[in-house]
């Protein structure tokens, strides 16, 4: 596991888009598992500055990490103003690079046969020969995607039940200005199991905030826990990069370690 620590947002976004970019350019019809919420978007920016640099997303394919469940019928308000994930993508990234609309896959959050969707999606990642990147944030909880508190850790792609503490950053978020009720948001997601995130090839956790600093702490360096489901980063086999913001990392007990081996590698080129 590689943890990268740099001084702000900014700088921890650049450098997330790089190893994005650099995957790309490595490999034009790399594939590419997305994340949504605040975190993202500064990556996701200087990924669209990049493309108008030059860098090509035409070959690329996407699969999102989840979707609200009901949003936009139980709503009923227009695509472009709603708050569903395929929207979000859309307005950060999607319509901002060269993206096929054929090679992008967000979960259908008006599914009205959600298990065969979610089996079918499970296959499209397969088909498309598995993920080379995942790009995941860490929610307030520490939950990946919408795999809250006692999610297994070999689950799959399914409709999730949303806690409350979910729920309450959620609305606060994205609904409240929305003039959403709280009542009226989605209580449930279609998301990727952590299971499914675990067969990606190789892994970007992004995190900011001092808020998020302890659950990062018990993410990064405690026990592997089903209670908190990012702690199954410990578990997977390929290349693993965490990117913090200095206030992100303010709890790690091993920080001196983590900036240590980032020196010695970057004077030993690796």
């Amino acid at each position: 596991m590689e943890i990268i620590i740099r001084e702000n947002y900014e700088q921890m976004s650049r450098y997330a888009a790089e190893i994005i970019a650099g995957y790309v350019r490595a490999k034009p019809d790399c594939v590419l598992g997305l994340a949504t919420g605040r975190t993202p978007i500064g990556t996701y920016r200087f990924l669209a500055e990049m493309h108008r640099e030059g860098l090509d997303f035409s070959r690329v394919k996407t699969f999102n990490l989840d979707e609200y469940f009901g949003i936009g019928m139980n709503l009923g308000i227009d695509y472009n103003l709603d708050q569903s994930y395929a929207r979000f993508m859309y307005e950060e990234l999607f319509k901002h690079v060269n993206i096929k609309k054929e090679n992008i896959y967000v979960p259908d959050g008006l599914s009205r046969e959600p298990k065969k969707f979610c089996m079918w999606y499970e296959r499209e990642i397969k088909r498309a020969g598995g993920i080379d990147l995942q790009l995941l944030g860490l929610g307030g909880d520490g939950h990946w995607g919408f795999n809250e508190p006692g999610s297994s850790l070999g689950s799959r792609t399914r409709v999730q039940a949303l806690a409350k503490q979910t729920l309450d950053d959620n609305y606060e978020a994205f609904f409240k200005k929305a003039n959403i009720s709280r009542n009226q948001m989605p209580h449930f997601a279609i998301t990727m199991g952590i299971g499914t995130i675990l067969e990606a090839k190789n892994i970007l956790m992004i995190v900011n905030g001092a808020r998020k600093a302890d659950m990062v702490a018990r993410c990064l360096e405690g026990p592997i826990t089903s209670q908190i489901t990012a702690t199954a980063i410990q578990l997977h086999s390929g290349g693993i990069t965490v990117v913090l913001d200095e206030a992100a990392a303010s709890r790690l007990k091993n920080v001196e370690h983590y900036r240590f081996v980032e020196k010695i590698k970057s004077q030993y080129g690796l």
